[in-house]
């Protein structure tokens, strides 16, 4: 998720994306044009007299509104915060904390494999969010009735502290609650078999709330929808994790004597030829044997077919490459592809010379190999790690 990054905080980049500078406004307008009702509620909840007209009238509304909107937003900061500095004490580094339209992400960049201390991460958000709901209630009954703005703001603070809490802690992975019960799954199971059945979890979970968000509040059908994305992801990613355990680019890759490749001076007329005989798709471009760029059929389809005998592929290829060593992890090679939105990366050595070529195919070829060998019988058997290597 990229956002605009606004500052740190503990080494720990706070974003903010696109989405929540919409969302937040719509929050206060929401909020400000519902004080009355909502200031019932508080003071059915909490036994208070607040004046719901009094404190709606003019521009004060809006002026709650955007209060109570920023102190909630504030809350979900502060809750992101709970789960990251735990995970910090274990070692574990933070990419970022965004807030987004459905409030905030805390990005890692290692899952934890230890239940206990998923486990621990997991319930130290929920925990901050109602020590934030206890310390709201706590000013709301300090404050005197004069002081009812203020009033209203803590009362709403505290109930709505409180209530997402509760709200992460139900079991539909990739929540908390979700977290919480892989950690307690991976107790006596694989972390990917307990990572399947917690997705699976949330899966039915997002089905429910899409549900009864069709017919309460629409908002509630689009956060099922991120959810059940999110379970698939994450249960995704832990398959490709397992199976590409210990495997490094070297064993996966196409080797150089066994690798296709295409000299610069080469026409893009008989690139095409070649991409036709061959069956590639890309190939690495190569001066007096050196490693000089890469070359795709995208590339080549740029230029017209009346050109295409006047052009050469060190007219077309593209000279940034995204490169890995052979002893990098096979992870390493998923993610830095995805990253750059490429089908092949080039490995080269510690002296820059190519020595293969790693595709979506072999990664493709090796998980189907890997997973038919039996090496994770105590997975379920589905192509759901495929789905990010094509």
């Amino acid at each position: 998720m990229r956002g605009i990054r606004i500052g740190s905080v503990f080494g720990i980049p706070i974003k903010l994306d696109l989405t929540f500078l919409i969302v937040l406004p719509l929050f206060a307008w929401l909020i400000g044009s519902d004080v009355t009702n909502l200031a019932l509620i508080v003071n059915d909840l909490f036994g208070a007299s607040i004046d719901g007209a009094a404190i709606s009238a003019g521009s004060m509304q809006w002026v709650l509104g955007s209060a109570a909107a920023i102190g909630l937003f504030a809350g979900v900061l502060l809750h992101e915060f709970g789960h990251s500095l735990v995970a910090m004490r274990y070692g574990y580094e933070i990419e970022s904390i965004t807030l987004w339209l459905f409030g905030g992400v805390a990005r890692f960049k290692e899952i934890p494999e230890d239940w206990k201390q998923e486990f621990t991460i997991a319930v130290a958000g929920p925990l901050v969010s109602v020590a934030i709901g206890v310390v709201s209630y706590a000013g709301f009954l300090l404050l005197p009735e004069s002081q009812a703005p203020a009033q209203f703001v803590l009362g709403y603070l505290a109930l709505v502290n409180v209530s997402l809490a509760v709200f992460n802690m139900l079991p539909g992975f990739p929540m908390d609650g979700g977290r919480v019960l892989r950690a307690l799954l991976a107790r006596n199971r694989p972390h990917a078999k307990a990572t399947q059945m917690a997705a699976e979890v949330g899966k039915v979970f997002a089905f429910l709330l899409g549900l009864f968000g069709l017919f309460f509040n629409l908002f509630l059908v689009a956060l099922a929808f991120f959810i059940y994305m999110g379970a698939s992801g994450e249960a995704q990613q832990t398959v490709l994790k397992a199976t590409f355990q210990d495997v490094v680019v070297r064993d996966i890759m196409t080797a150089r004597e066994n690798l296709d490749v295409v000299d610069e001076r080469t026409s893009v007329a008989e690139l095409l030829e070649r991409m036709f005989v061959e069956r590639h798709t890309g190939y690495p471009v190569l001066r007096n044997g050196d490693l000089v760029g890469m070359v795709t059929l995208d590339d080549a389809r740029g230029v017209k077919e009346v050109e295409r005998d006047a052009f050469r592929v060190d007219d077309i290829m593209s000279d940034e490459l995204a490169t890995i060593t052979p002893d990098a992890d096979a992870m390493d090679a998923i993610a830095l592809m995805q990253e750059r939105g490429v089908g092949r990366l080039p490995v080269v050595d510690e002296a820059g010379e190519l020595v293969g070529l790693v595709s979506r195919s072999d990664l493709v070829t090796a998980f189907n190999i890997i997973r038919s060998r039996g090496s994770l019988d105590a997975m379920p058997r589905s192509d759901a790690g495929l789905a990010q290597l094509r």
